[in-house]
């Protein structure tokens, strides 16, 4: 009897073991989002603002992470078809592209070497890197400003 309860208890722990880690596997698999925590300062023509994201869980939003690890990285951005600021990293990073559709605040690797800010919805094959803690889409279109913008993204400290 002893052994049979102890089968059992033994088989009940890896059952909701593997349920753990297929759970865990699948919030990975959304992207959902993780303790990488990241700001960017926003100079645009509307002044300077503070803004805090947080990273997806996947090797592209990881990569991006260690290399602001090594330094603070800032980005020269433009406005692209009213709906996006981007510019170039300076390096390549591993892309997870997948059909999405943005939404404000999402940031998005383009190409594997680029960093988009969107303000608005779009659709296409992109890599999800992360989003916009807390912004409305009316006030990051209006801290993005008209024109040129510059973003300097660096680890949360």
């Amino acid at each position: 009897m002893k052994k049979s309860l102890f089968l059992l208890l033994i088989s009940i722990f890896i059952a909701s073991s593997a349920c753990a880690l297929n759970t865990a596997n699948e919030n990975a698999d959304k992207g959902e989002t993780s303790d990488m925590k990241i700001t960017i300062q926003i100079t645009s023509d509307s002044g300077s603002h503070k803004l805090t994201a947080t990273l997806v869980n996947n090797s592209s939003a990881t990569a991006f992470y260690n290399l602001l690890k090594k330094a603070p990285v800032t980005i020269k951005m433009s406005d692209y078809s009213n709906f996006e600021k981007y510019g170039p990293i300076g390096t390549s990073l591993p892309r997870n592209d997948t059909q999405i559709t943005t939404t404000a605040g999402d940031i998005i690797l383009y190409q594997g070497n680029q960093i988009t800010i969107y303000y608005d919805v779009n659709s296409w094959n992109f890599t999800r890197l992360g989003k916009v803690d807390g912004v409305t889409q009316a006030e990051l279109k209006r801290i993005l400003g008209k024109g040129n913008v510059t973003a300097v993204f660096e680890i949360l400290r």
